[in-house]
């Protein structure tokens, strides 16, 4: 049922129902004139947020990874934890969020990857952010003494890089596994234990 025609057709209202299509129709058959008229607008309503069915996929997907950025901001900004358990917290909350994705809504997590293969500069934005994130947790440690790496920005790549597996929607399949749990703590804890001053 189309929302109130009253109600204001804002970006974030879009997208989310764009997210709704997606997940209905898959990427390969949603279109911009299927969420318009599950908006109950016309397509050029939707278009004169989004420029092109392209803008539009290319902003969901932005969306999409910019929650995980946010919550994992909200980790590495936290002035509590030690840089080795900051560290840690880190990639067990993305790990688990991705798992939680693939697993709560596979339909909506396999068109996503069809997104991010579409969207490569949004997906580097997302990864440079990540790295970001992962070199200011490291050089924390460093400067206080808790971890240890001449060159943090390369030991936080090394550490996005070493832990793909659990985090890359490449490897989805393998989070289902029921010895990936166990597989991850190993890999985390011997980064952790390799990044110790």
């Amino acid at each position: 049922m189309p929302p109130a025609a009253a109600e204001p057709l804002t970006p974030e209202r879009i997208l989310e129902t764009t997210e709704e299509v997606l997940r209905r129709f898959g990427p390969g058959k949603a279109t911009v004139v299927d969420v318009a008229r599950a908006l109950g607008v016309s397509h050029g309503s939707v278009y004169r947020h989004f420029p092109s069915k392209a803008a539009l996929r290319e902003a969901v997907t932005e969306r999409w990874l910019a929650k995980s950025e946010v919550m994992l901001e909200d980790i590495t900004s936290a002035p509590a934890e030690a840089a080795p358990s900051k560290l840690e917290s880190w990639l067990e909350a993305l790990f688990a969020a991705k798992r939680q994705k693939a697993g709560a809504d596979p339909e909506l997590f396999a068109t996503y990857t069809v997104l991010l293969a579409e969207n490569s500069g949004v997906v580097d934005a997302h990864l440079s952010q990540l790295i970001e994130q992962l070199t200011r947790i490291i050089a924390e440690g460093v400067a206080v003494g808790t971890l240890a790496a001449p060159d943090v920005p390369a030991a936080a790549r090394a550490v996005f890089d070493a832990t793909g597996r659990f985090h890359d929607p490449q490897y989805a399949a393998d989070w289902l596994s029921p010895t990936i749990v166990t597989e991850f703590e190993a890999v985390t804890s011997l980064i952790i234990r390799g990044l110790r001053a």
